[in-house]
């Protein structure tokens, strides 16, 4: 049985993970990818893009794999990019020792806070800096609190005391309110731990988890307490021992920041931290369930196929019914007018025989006398009902009673109206069995559909897993990068922090270092390795540098860009003079490059390594090197969400025709981030 729930030791080790990890990033985009799964994609300190994943009632990690983004985001996730896209996470916290983490934020609006729950159906909540509700996954009352817009945020009832502040004495008072119940319960309950780590406390300490919470002595109390403890400062002070648990046949069973005995004997896989641990023992797990969800899917959806078609069978042959009943009642109605002569002398032989003092048995004798003599119109007559007094005839290859209590064209009228009910009949069995022909059309488009996502089986989905996995970033991908077009490496600082990064600890004796006339525009390094760089080199180092300088934001059509040697830059400048962080003095020769044109080139092209589409951005001759499908963009006032979706309109439409619409939006953020101060125009070269 797989272990799925968070547990407040789960969320304490995966919090101090992230405290190391991600505070002081900031937020690059959100997604929502179902129902409860928000994603969180954040740019460190350092330039790295990292992604966060948070499941309401589930979990929260570090997530290296790649996700399908729905096309059209909802409400709650245009919500919270509305008022945290852009902003600076600068914590993150458990509280209470609960299943409940914080993360708070600096935005141009003010400090925020994310509440993420991962108890119970779990919730995720958006709080001002007022203390109140902006948005929520989900609103609620309830009987302790509400969840609502425009309320003050209130945390729910503690699950029980807080283990980390709890004395040795307040935990022998608590067991022993509980009396007889079990020790285990009682410590799960009391502490709020959950029983796997109230069973992990007592197994360590040799106490069967059954002894009842009124026998247990005061320094059984004190081993409880001093265990816990243990347990806590592992997690506290980041002792961990983060691993995957499987069974024998190679099923995930736990996944948990330190080793636990309740688990010895079973296989132990470690990873190198417990934000791992967690992305690959939920991403696996999910797949797998979604697996199963969708063969679940499809067998629902075939059993409704069946159960239609049976349905439509039915409706085709009650509408055949109706169809033949329709068409009979006015066949017989033409008969009696066709046949009315004959017809009414025979009804007058049974009519006026009566009238005649005759017994029914009598005119039946003598019309049946006249039928073997092939008389008309005996021989129509088949039988005489004497109580009904209904006459059945049979002319041509229909029989059908007469009422003697009718006139012949009242008989004829009845059948008449007899059709009419039925062609009535015949419309609604039409229209029923054309919804059940819609419907079974829409159950079987369901099933193609359906069957698109399928895996045939658990090995096919791991396996597509894997190819979703993130390979490790190369060390360069921190900055803005291109291959020149005779394969020389060029970066570019993405901020002052990067700037500052690029020069001090990844530019070397030989490099060449591109900066533009502009205040504030990144410095561009070509990193030699020891080779000289060709003029064309420079003249795409020079436009990168270009491209990526204020002078983009105000709409300039050229600028000039100057190169210098590594050795010629320094931190130290005159005396009394501040050099900002991301700045650096250049002292002695420029090597000027005048009029260099704005212009940046996006192609897009399918990566043999991931077999799925790919952007590169750089100049023009750089990206033209590595693919035909490219646009050339320009400075302008066009949005930069906008220019993404006109530029993907044009690289989209060469390349693959099965990519899953689902990435769109994916690949329309891709191209987003590539183009410089999030806005411009596509050229017309």
């Amino acid at each position: 049985m797989i272990r799925k729930e968070f547990t407040s030791f789960d969320v304490a080790a995966v919090v101090r993970e992230l405290k190391d990890s991600i505070i002081n990033s900031r937020v690059i985009n959100i997604y929502q990818l179902n129902g409860k799964d928000i994603l969180l994609k954040l740019r460190g300190k350092t330039g790295e893009l990292l992604t966060l994943m948070l499941r309401a009632g589930k979990s929260l990690h570090m997530t290296s794999y790649m996700q399908e983004k729905p096309l059209t985001p909802p409400a709650f996730c245009m919500a919270l990019r509305k008022y945290l896209r852009g902003s600076w996470l600068v914590d993150v916290e458990q509280y209470e020792f609960e299943r409940i983490v914080t993360l708070s934020f600096k935005s141009k609006t003010g400090a925020l806070k994310l509440i993420l729950e991962l108890f119970g159906d779990g919730n995720i909540i958006l709080v001002g800096s007022d203390g109140k509700i902006l948005q929520a996954l989900i609103y609620k009352r309830m009987r302790d609190r509400n969840i609502l817009k425009g309320e003050v945020f209130l945390f729910p009832p503690s699950t029980g005391r807080n283990p980390i502040k709890i004395s040795v004495e307040e935990l022998s008072e608590g067991l022993k309110g509980f009396g007889e119940l079990e020790v285990v319960r009682a410590l799960a309950r009391f502490l709020g731990i959950g029983g796997v780590y109230a069973e992990e406390i007592l197994l360590r300490i040799g106490i069967d988890k059954t002894t009842k919470c009124n026998v247990l002595s005061y320094q059984q109390v004190e081993s409880i307490y001093n265990c816990l403890k243990d347990v806590i400062s592992q997690v506290v002070d980041r002792k961990l021992e983060p691993c995957i648990v499987l069974d024998d046949g190679g099923n995930f069973v736990d996944v948990t920041p330190l080793k636990l005995k309740r688990y010895e004997g079973l296989r132990h896989e470690a990873y190198g931290s417990f934000n791992e641990a967690l992305d690959e023992f939920y991403s696996r797990i999910t797949v797998l369930e979604e697996a199963a969800a969708v063969e679940r899917e499809i067998m629902d959806i075939r059993r409704e196929i069946e159960r239609l078609r049976r349905v439509m069978g039915e409706q085709e042959k009650a509408l055949e019914q109706a169809r033949q009943k329709a068409e009979r009642y006015k066949r017989i109605g033409d008969i009696i007018y066709v046949y009315s002569m004959e017809l009414q002398n025979l009804l007058s032989k049974f009519l006026e025989g009566e009238k005649s003092g005759k017994n029914w048995d009598d005119i039946i004798n003598e019309v049946l006398a006249a039928k073997r003599m092939g008389l008309k119109p005996d021989i129509y007559f088949e039988t005489f009902d004497k109580k009904s007094l209904s006459l059945m005839v049979h002319i041509e290859d229909l029989s059908f009673p007469l009422d003697l209590r009718r006139s012949l064209f009242e008989n004829a009228a009845r059948f008449y109206e007899e059709s009419k009910i039925a062609g009535r009949k015949l419309e609604g069995a039409k229209e029923a069995l054309e919804d059940t022909r819609n419907r079974l059309k829409e159950a079987e488009a369901r099933l193609r559909e359906t069957e698109v996502r399928r895996e045939a089986k658990p090995k096919e989905a791991l396996e597509k897993l894997a190819k979703r996995k993130v390979k490790g970033r190369r060390w360069f991908e921190k900055f803005r990068w291109f291959i020149s077009s005779d394969g020389f490496l060029v970066l570019a600082g993405r901020d002052a922090s990067s700037n500052e990064a690029l020069i001090k600890k990844y530019t070397q004796p030989g490099d060449v270092v591109f900066h533009a006339d502009v205040a504030g525009a990144p410095f561009v390094v070509i990193k030699t390795e020891g080779r000289k760089p060709s003029e064309q080199c420079l003249k795409e180092a020079a436009e990168f540098a270009a491209a990526f300088s204020r002078g983009w934001r105000e709409g300039f059509a050229s600028v000039d860009v100057y190169w210098v040697d590594p050795e010629q830059l320094s931190k130290a400048g005159e005396p009394g003079e501040y050099v900002p962080r991301g700045a650096f003095v250049v002292r002695g020769k420029r090597n000027w490059m005048r009029n260099i044109p704005l212009k940046v080139a996006i192609g897009a092209f399918v990566s043999e390594e991931k077999g799925e589409i790919s952007f590169i951005s750089g100049p023009a001759d750089a990206v033209k090197a590595k693919t035909k499908n490219y646009v050339i963009l320009v400075p302008g006032d066009v949005d930069g969400r906008e220019l993404s979706k006109d530029v993907w309109k044009i690289l989209g439409a060469k390349m693959l025709k099965d990519q899953q619409p689902r990435a769109l939006e994916a690949y329309v953020e891709e191209i987003r981030s590539l183009i410089p101060y999030g806005k411009g125009k596509i050229s017309s070269e």
